[in-house]
């Protein structure tokens, strides 16, 4: 067993050599939740559940976080406009964030911390940082000191200067250098905060990850994930003050990042008016499609969402679902010593999942043109081991084929009249009620087994 990760602060792949071989570690930055998520807040989302999956296939013992931001200026000002109850409000969108993404299969992790549930322990560390020298307060500010760390730089490969000219750095007149990043600020009567040495405030945001990871995870953890987006600043930023204030060499030993989408060969993003929301696109497709999608690419590529590709991936699903629902006789035997060992391998090569997936597509073929019981149990077996690790096939093949707003009573009953035609060899009645089903986008199969109807997709 070994598994090969891309690590960013090494800019390699490397194998993975745990902690504790008995206890593996990993944590996923959440979302800020000021909105409704979007899909690009579901890729790393689906790519770590199945990371997830793969180490609880190898490890006794997998301690999975993926926190919740619900402090922060952008959920403020969103409330305030609305007149909402700023913390009411967060509640509100981090419910609607883990409903959306449950659509994908994204199973829930072992621990979802909230940072407003960790204020003692951010402060704490704020403390710990200001003691060793590492932060300074200044007018109602706790700041990080970026030259106390000489190693600040190094995850995302940028030395200070370029940090400087490559991103929006807030200019204060209390920072004593440009690139130093808030810990903590203060709050008005309007805003939400807590009392603190500093006077009342609330914590910036890179702070509260790295509080929340020690909290539940301890000082060195084995794997930090993320969207490539959050490498610099959130990222570089969490590993310095974790580092400074753990004293500790490292903070989290693999940090594997995930590639952006692509909107029909465009960036996804606020100015280009291109960004789809979770909610809307779990309405016309389903989310095994969805997630079919976003793991087609392998994980650190930009994935390309279209017409095109959604509908190759609900297509290949299509001819799955069919296989499955052919050999539904068939009693198959669903555990992880019936995954084959060629998907295992491919999702060890730095969760290669369009190897893993070109294998699922032969297993689905094997099973289609098996002739005897026992090849039949072997390959559905497989497929649905196999599935159920990468989060798949979990839908009852016959509802796959219809749509939940369709009137199924309905179709049946249509059904029945036109087979009672087709006994009697009325013909002309039989074709328009076929056409009428038609209409309905319902596609009927004849065959030895009686008629089956799916819904075509539009």
């Amino acid at each position: 067993m070994t598994i090969q990760l891309h690590n960013t602060k090494t800019g390699k792949k490397e194998t993975f050599v745990p902690i504790d071989k008995n206890s593996i570690t990993m944590y996923l930055c959440g979302p800020t939740v000021y909105n409704y998520a979007h899909i690009g807040n579901a890729r790393p989302a689906v790519v770590f559940d199945v990371l997830n999956n793969l180490l609880k296939y190898h490890y006794p013992k997998v301690t999975y976080a993926r926190n919740i931001t619900d402090i922060d200026d952008k959920i403020n000002k969103s409330a305030m406009e609305l007149g909402q109850n700023i913390k009411k409000y967060a509640k509100k969108y981090a419910d609607i964030y883990n409903h959306d993404i449950e659509q994908l299969g994204v199973q829930a992790p072992d621990i979802e911390p909230y940072a407003t549930e960790h204020i003692p322990q951010i402060i704490a560390m704020i403390n710990d940082l200001i003691t060793k020298g590492h932060a300074y307060a200044a007018e109602g500010h706790v700041l990080f000191s970026v030259n106390s760390y000489e190693n600040y730089g190094r995850l995302s490969n940028r030395n200070i200067d370029d940090m400087i000219a490559g991103a929006r750095v807030e200019i204060a007149p209390y920072k004593k250098h440009p690139a130093d990043f808030v810990l903590w600020k203060p709050s008005d009567e309007s805003l939400p905060g807590w009392g603190s040495p500093w006077g009342r405030g609330r914590p910036g945001w890179h702070i509260e990850c790295s509080a929340m990871c020690k909290e539940h995870l301890g000082t060195i953890i084995d794997i930090h994930c993320g969207g490539r987006d959050l490498v610099f600043p959130h990222h570089e930023n969490e590993a310095a003050q974790s580092c400074c204030a753990n004293s500790t060499e490292s903070f989290a030993n693999y940090w594997v990042h995930n590639g952006m989408i692509n909107m029909d060969n465009h960036k996804m993003s606020k100015s280009l008016g291109n960004i789809l929301l979770i909610k809307d696109v779990v309405k016309k497709h389903k989310g095994e499609v969805i997630r079919w999608l976003l793991l087609s690419s392998q994980y650190r590529q930009s994935v390309s969402w279209s017409e095109d590709s959604i509908y190759k991936s609900q297509k290949t699903l299509d001819r799955i679902y069919t296989a499955l629902r052919e050999n539904q006789d068939s009693i198959a035997e669903v555990h992880h010593n019936n995954i084959p060992a060629s998907i295992i391998k491919a999702l060890d090569d730095d969760l290669n999942t369009p190897i893993a997936f070109a294998e699922i597509n032969k297993i689905a073929k094997q099973l289609a043109k098996a002739k005897s019981s026992n090849d039949k149990v072997l390959y559905k077996s497989q497929l649905l081991s196999a599935g159920l690790l990468l989060g798949f096939f979990q839908e009852n093949p016959e509802s796959w084929f219809k749509a939940d707003d369709i009137d199924s009573d309905k179709i049946e009953k249509l059904i029945k009249q036109r087979n009672t035609a087709r006994d009697n060899k009325d013909w002309e009645k039989s074709d328009q009620i076929r056409n009428e089903l038609a209409a309905m986008n319902v596609v009927l199969e004849d065959s030895a087994k009686g008629t089956r109807w799916s819904v075509k997709n539009q």
